[in-house]
């Protein structure tokens, strides 16, 4: 994949560590309303984290880097190469201290909600997906980051980490009412395969 021509003066990937915790949690809530913030969307700014973030920086089988400017965080790619180990693995260290912690939790919002809901009872896709693409990632930037190649950069690095940890293809989902971020993995080699009501796009490793 071509990314020697991404402008990354003042910006640099690397390997996300335990310190990232609450920057990557912060980009995830200024881009989960739509790629756009969902600050007002959330009582508890963590909730989109706790789902689409953050454990993959807490368990084993999570793979996450980060684009920092100037070492500050600008944004995160996140995955697994096993999707189904890695729900397990979910099952075992992550969603039973979260229900006992948000068992309590009144929604507030239809946002939280759907967090809510699934933290309790999370998704999973069928099988004919995730058996020819059994990775799947995650990936934000803020907006000021964007553009430039940065994020086909930053995208290729946890491709290349995912098939370098077995995975034969991978998998993302996008918002429906989110279409038009689709065109940018179409670049990248991507093809939608479903819509579940997420569009859901795959391609080899």
């Amino acid at each position: 994949m071509r990314t020697d021509l991404a402008t990354m003066t003042g910006y640099a990937i690397r390997p996300a560590r335990a310190g990232d915790r609450d920057a990557v949690a912060a980009i995830c809530l200024r881009t989960a309303n739509k790629g756009q913030d969902a600050s007002t969307c959330y009582s508890d700014p963590d909730y989109p984290g706790f789902v689409w973030a953050l454990p993959y920086l807490a368990l084993d089988g999570g793979i996450a880097f980060v684009l920092t400017r100037d070492e500050e965080v600008v944004g995160y790619a996140v995955g697994t190469a096993d999707t189904r180990a890695f729900e397990q693995e979910q099952e075992k260290s992550w969603w039973p201290e979260l229900r006992s912690r948000l068992a309590e939790a009144k929604a507030a919002t239809d946002d939280d909600r759907y967090v809510l809901d699934y933290v309790r009872t999370p998704e999973s896709l069928p099988e004919e997906i995730v058996q020819p693409y059994p990775a799947h990632l995650h990936i934000n930037l803020l907006p000021e980051a964007q553009g430039e190649g940065r994020g086909t950069r930053l995208l290729a690095t946890l491709l290349d980490a995912l098939a370098a940890a077995g995975a034969s293809g991978v998998h993302l989902g996008v918002n429906h009412m989110n279409e038009p971020v689709t065109a940018f993995y179409g670049k990248l080699g991507f093809t939608e395969i479903a819509r579940l009501p997420s569009i859901i796009m795959a391609r080899p490793l």
